[in-house]
């Protein structure tokens, strides 16, 4: 799960990069609905009802960045339960832990919040 928060992450922040670059307000607002709906689908927030009031373009990407990241959240859930960790023997580790603290869902809080302070800080 840890790759499926960065992964994430790294995208809200490609979001935002996309808006620096783009000259037309629209535009501009149509990237940081994505990056917005992207960060609600990490924190389990829907913020589809405030985004139907304005541009349909920008409640696209909304819905987009949202829907989209909780694919990939899910799709790592799923993962994460048909992959059950191994016990290995001899050794009292389990494969596939990698020694990371957040593969259970009190870690993954700590992680996400991590993740979304640095993510937060880049916005302007």
């Amino acid at each position: 799960m840890a790759y499926t928060t960065t992964s994430i992450a790294s995208r809200i922040q490609w979001c935002r990069r996309q808006s620096t670059q783009a000259f037309v307000p629209l535009e501009i607002a149509e990237w940081c609905a994505e990056a917005e709906g992207l960060q609600d689908a990490l924190l389990h927030r829907d913020h589809t009802t405030e985004y139907q009031q304005g541009s349909p373009s920008v409640f696209e990407r909304y819905a987009l960045g949202l829907q989209d990241g909780q694919a990939v959240l899910r799709t790592a859930a799923v993962h994460q339960h048909v992959a059950a960790p191994i016990p290995q023997a001899g050794t009292g580790r389990t494969a596939g832990m990698d020694g990371m603290d957040n593969v259970n869902m009190p870690g993954l809080t700590r992680h996400v919040k991590k993740i979304m302070g640095r993510v937060s800080s880049h916005r302007g």
